[in-house]
């Protein structure tokens, strides 16, 4: 691991900070690091989930400082999704707070948009519900942002320049819907629960169609974090402790493993030719490079 990361490195030159051998630690190994966003300049911005901040690694920085900070929010305040929106000058951030009282533990969620370089806050938007997991976005051709409500089964759209979503997919299918992106202008989901991977047919007009199963050439355990660069999908297993490149032809992947022995990965990332993953367990992130 740690001649990828030096190799990594080296592939992104100036454009990145360099991080330690064995692995950037975020705060400690309790931050569960669960998304994360690279900025233009380099910089790292990754959710925690095991506290209410959203963590930046500055380029040239060897630690993590708290770019956002929710302890505000409510007990046991936490992060999923990070995205970078560098043409809207956004990032994207799920926040979770569990609802106290509830067994099982139900919970609210907010999309929150901040300004990509300070930090402050431009969009708050609760999800409809008394229970609902936002849990990542995508912005899609349309400059429009598709976010996963996993135990909602839905997906919803904030239009370019809006200030709330709309519903745009609700269908038994995306119980468990996780990590979604377009890639070659084509939305894919995939589900944590059932460890499936969906094609999203999308009409002319903008609506959405029954989501259509994708099949997997090899077994895939806990998909979740999701990224397209270079025509592949990235994808992370965090039942399987593997991130994966997946080359989508018709209906079906190809499923070819980049990284295994990993520790709940959760989140990746692609940038230039290295692709960041966030090790939830032991409260890292690493690169590697894109082959």
């Amino acid at each position: 691991m740690a001649r990828l990361t030096v190799l990594a490195l080296a592939l992104l030159g100036a454009s990145v900070h360099a991080a330690p051998p064995g692995g950037l630690q975020i705060h400690d190994e309790k931050s569960q690091p669960e998304s994360m966003a690279v900025r233009p300049d380099g910089a790292l911005i990754v959710g925690s989930a095991g506290s209410p901040f959203v963590y930046l690694v500055g380029k040239g920085a060897a630690t993590a400082a708290p770019l956002v900070d929710a302890s505000a929010e409510g007990p046991g305040t936490f992060f999923f999704g990070q995205l970078a929106d560098p043409a809207g000058k956004m990032l994207w951030a799920c926040q979770l707070t569990p609802v106290a009282g509830t067994t099982p533990v139900k919970r609210r969620s907010v999309l929150r948009g901040f300004d990509l370089e300070s930090g402050k806050e431009r969009l708050r938007w609760p999800l409809p519900g008394d229970n609902n997991v936002c849990n990542d976005m995508t912005v899609g051709p349309d400059r429009a942002l598709y976010i996963s409500d996993t135990v909602g089964a839905k997906i919803y759209r904030l239009a370019a320049g809006a200030s709330s979503a709309e519903l745009f997919l609700e269908n038994r299918m995306l119980t468990g819907v996780d990590g979604i992106t377009f890639l070659d202008g084509v939305l894919y989901v995939n589900n944590v629960f059932f460890n499936k991977l969906y094609r999203i047919p999308i009409d002319a007009s903008g609506k959405p169609g029954t989501p259509i199963d994708i099949w997997m050439d090899a077994p895939v355990k806990g998909p979740d974090g999701m990224r397209a660069a270079n025509g592949k999908l990235f994808l992370a297993e965090n039942g399987a402790g593997k991130v994966d490149a997946l080359t989508i032809k018709g209906d079906v992947a190809h499923v070819v493993t980049l990284k295994d022995g990993l520790k709940t990965p959760t989140g990746v990332e692609p940038a230039g030719d290295t692709l960041w993953l966030t090790e939830r367990s032991t409260g890292k992130v690493w690169a590697i490079p894109i082959r």
